[in-house]
């Protein structure tokens, strides 16, 4: 194959400019898409975690038997699993705990309120990335509780401007001096959060605190841990040791405790990272493929169709004794030219979609960041378009080569049909378009049928005309019950102040925060059935009015007042799912309940009201049991373990519910905060609505853009089915006009040509009826409240689809029926 081949296949191109644009074009959208997708498959998926030698980075975590924490089943690791992980595991170069907190950042700009993250000692020297300024803490500054810092790149360029002096500087953190010790590389991110705005900015020593230490540490499973394995060493193997030292922390378990039994597990951090991303990924990309298909069987057919128009010239060649193979290396060449062009400008229109499309992305997929068209994208989109440029190449070029010289060169320019072959293979691949079309529009009518039904859950509360923030107490100025009591009230009454406000209250848990909690409980009077787990329920401590501000309805009794106080009876609002899962046919008003395990000797707490269940997170997920309790209760609820060094509902949310849009009363409620303490900051000041919209993220991008697939997929389609009649009616233009003449009507010709339609569409939808029953699973895990096999949606989807094909046909028929008898008949 030389230059010269290269220039004879250009030069045939640009004779049919028409041609040629059009098949550039629509793979230049098949190969862009296809390329744009695979690059969010390779950047989450694919890529290997960017640490040195990643397949040795693993988390450790313990499963609580009995516990149904949701997920995966891992609870986490307390306080003290951290120290006795660390201290006797054999099986770990490094290894260290560590959690995710917010806090209140001043001495650099105005205060804000920036993620950060608490690391054990060995976090950094297991994940093995060289600080790009100074160093990492050292394990002796995290056992003596130091007051270090390392920054992110990103919080070192746009608060301290890129100084290059920075090290040894100090920031304010919860107004407590840090001296900053390190500055990490660009690109460096951890933990490895799903989403944008959920990264850590900062990172401090763990230095874990007497509470987390303590009798109550020890039952807070509230924090993860990630190591480096030895050489040799694998996951299992290190399952086991870990194993080994939980048999131990187990056998010093306290006798509140002594029911409980862990289990540790360890698994690759890239597993863990990226393991509630993968199916929806995955389908995103079978999805584009599926529109590749369709885009390659329209350049197939369009090249078959090129090629039946050229049969002549071939025939001349091959009876003038040029050899077959260059005929066919010829063919393929000018396909490779169509779809290495549509490649590269696919490749623009993939970087233009992930310039503009990152931002957009659901914020439950990990390692955002890592999105780009990088060598191994581009590599992938280059081999992707010789690969599809061979392959649509050969089918037509070998039926061209077939094509019989004598009979072509008897034919001379007579109209007549193509060969049985020819128009089988082209039927085939506008039946093949028909068919994945179907099934992808089949996926869009069920995805935006369970959207739908989504939007129509009922959320247990009112989310119109709620206006929610965030907020953290720096333990510096709020370091007493008293301190956060005195904030906390003074904040609700000042709220409800405001005009246009009609309740104020905080939270400790707000539905649709991303947040899960999960205490357990005993209920009285309940006796669990044989075998079952242990008792857990969402708990949320409240201060004033929150419970009414959510518009919670109140099924039965009472909602909180303002006497219940730390020195009155202990009370609760529970959730309808928890009363009769544990009071079930009675009255759960006057019923009793309290924190911890049978062996935990906590106070009993009195329900005093029953309340409609809430969604949590996401509207399609199951509703968990829940009480409420008054923030000024619980550290009498917890009895013993309480400490005088407790300090709760020092963060946490405000919520609040006014009469008019609840946009125009956010400055009002900064105000209202700062006329208190003008320096702490409010994060994720946003509408209640707004919230719930954003949970609901991940499924409406499914849902848009399957469905743009799926619009892409039937003109695609469409497309076809257009080009297949009106090049078959063009060759049997003298047919018809000898039909005409012999005294046809013309509605006769019309209900021909669109039978040929007809039939090839048919024939497609049984395809992808068949397609859309083989992918029945997969389509299942998407849904919510709908069959995969809903009868509506199949029907409409089949419908739809053979009007299509009627409403392609048309502009063929008519010319197929309007021919003039004598002109066809004359013509060469």
């Amino acid at each position: 194959m030389s230059f010269h081949d290269l220039r004879i296949a250009v030069r045939h191109l640009l004779k049919s400019p028409g041609f040629a644009a059009t098949a550039v074009l629509m793979l230049a959208l098949g190969i862009g898409s296809t390329t744009a997708i695979f690059s969010i498959v390779e950047g989450v998926l694919l890529r290997p975690l960017p640490f040195p030698h990643p397949e040795r980075l693993v988390q450790l975590s313990d499963i609580l038997d009995g516990a149904d924490v949701g997920g995966n089943g891992e609870a986490g690791v307390t306080g003290p699993d951290i120290q006795a992980y660390t201290r006797d595991t054999q099986s770990f170069e490094s290894l260290g705990g560590y959690g995710q907190n917010s806090y209140e950042l001043a001495g650099v700009g105005e205060p804000a309120q920036v993620n950060a993250a608490r690391l054990g000692a060995g976090v950094f020297p297991a994940l093995q990335v060289e600080p790009l300024l100074g160093r990492f803490f050292t394990r002796q500054e995290d056992e003596n509780k130091e007051q270090v810092t390392v920054l992110s790149y990103s919080l070192w360029q746009d608060r301290l401007h890129g100084d290059g002096h920075v090290l040894g500087s100090k920031i304010l953190l919860d107004r407590k001096p840090y001296e900053v010790i390190g500055v990490m590389p660009r690109n460096f991110e951890f933990p490895l959060v799903p989403g944008h705005f959920n990264r850590s900015e900062l990172w401090i020593p763990m230095s874990l605190k007497p509470e987390e230490l303590s009798a109550a540490g020890a039952a807070g499973w509230n924090f993860s841990m990630v190591g480096r394995l030895k050489p040799g060493i694998s996951p299992a193997q290190a399952a086991s040791d870990a194993g080994r030292v939980a048999q131990e922390t187990m056998r010093n378990y306290p006798a509140y405790m002594a029911s409980l039994h862990i289990r540790p597990v360890v698994r690759s951090l890239h597993e863990e990272t990226v393991e509630q991303a993968r199916q929806l990924v995955r389908t995103l990309f079978l999805a584009i493929v599926v529109v590749l298909l369709i885009a390659c069987a329209n350049l197939a057919g369009l090249l078959l169709v090129r090629a039946i128009h050229r049969r002549r010239e071939i025939a001349m060649r091959l009876a003038l004794g040029a050899r077959a193979g260059v005929l066919l290396r010829q063919a393929i060449l000018e396909s490779l030219v169509l779809s290495v062009s549509g490649g590269v400008i696919g490749l623009v229109l993939a970087a233009v979609a992930l310039r503009v499309g990152v931002s957009r992305l659901p914020e439950t997929l990990p390692r955002i960041n890592e999105i780009g068209l990088d060598w191994r994208v581009v590599s992938f989109a280059m081999v992707l378009s010789v690969f599809t440029g061979v392959v649509c190449g050969l089918a037509p070029a070998f039926a061209a080569l077939r094509t019989s010289v004598n009979e072509t060169l008897k034919e001379g320019g007579r109209t007549g049909t193509s060969g049985g072959s020819h128009a089988r293979l082209r039927s085939a691949l506008v039946v093949g378009e028909i068919a994945v079309a179907l099934l992808l529009l089949v996926a869009s009518g069920l995805l935006l049928r369970s959207f739908e039904k989504i939007r129509s859950v009922d959320l247990g509360f009112r989310p119109d005309h709620i206006l929610t923030a965030s907020y953290s107490l720096p333990l510096k100025q709020y370091a007493t019950q008293d301190a956060a009591d005195e904030f906390g009230k003074e904040v609700v009454r000042r709220l409800e102040q405001i005009p246009g406000v009609k309740f104020a209250g905080l939270t400790s848990f707000l539905p649709a925060s991303g947040l899960q909690n999960n205490s357990t409980f005993i209920a009285e009077g309940y006796i669990p059935p044989p075998g079952a787990g242990m008792n857990l329920a969402t708990t949320v401590t409240v201060r004033g009015n929150y419970l009414q501000a959510l518009g919670i309805r109140l099924l039965s009794g009472r909602f909180f007042t303002p006497a219940d106080t730390a020195d009155s009876q202990l009370v609760a609002v529970v959730n309808r799912k928890l009363a009769e899962h544990y009071w079930l046919g009675s009255d759960p008003i006057g019923k009793r309940l309290r924190l911890g395990t049978k062996e935990m000797q906590t106070p009993w707490t009195t329900v005093v009201g029953e309340v409609a269940d809430v969604k949590e997170t996401s509207p399609e997920t199951p509703t968990k049991e829940q009480y409420y309790q008054p923030v000024e209760q619980f550290e009498k609820s917890i009895g013993s373990f309480a400490s005088p060094t407790d300090v709760n509902g020092n963060s946490g949310y405000i919520a609040v519910r006014t009469a008019i849009a609840p946009e125009q009363i956010a400055n009002a409620l900064r105000a209202s905060v700062r006329s208190m303490d003008p320096q702490l900051p409010l994060a994720q000041i946003q509408s209640m609505e707004q919230a719930v919209s954003d949970s609901e993220a991940p499924r409406r991008f499914n849902t848009v853009l399957i469905s743009s697939f799926a619009i892409a997929a039937v003109l695609l389609a469409a497309l076809g089915i257009y080009s297949v009649i009106a090049f078959s009616a063009a060759l049997r233009a003298q047919e018809m006009a000898i039909r005409i003449a012999l005294g046809s009507q013309r509605s006769g010709i019309l209900s021909l040509v669109f039978v040929s339609a007809a039939k090839l569409a048919i024939a497609g939808c049984a395809l992808g009826l068949l397609g859309a029953a083989a992918a029945s699973r997969l389509l299942q895990s998407l849904l919510f409240g709908v069959s995969p096999f809903d009868p509506l949606v199949l029907a409409l989807a089949a419908v739809f689809v053979l009007l299509l094909a009627m409403a392609a046909s048309f502009l063929p028929a008519q010319r197929a029926a309007s021919v003039e008898p004598m002109k066809a008949l004359r013509a060469d």
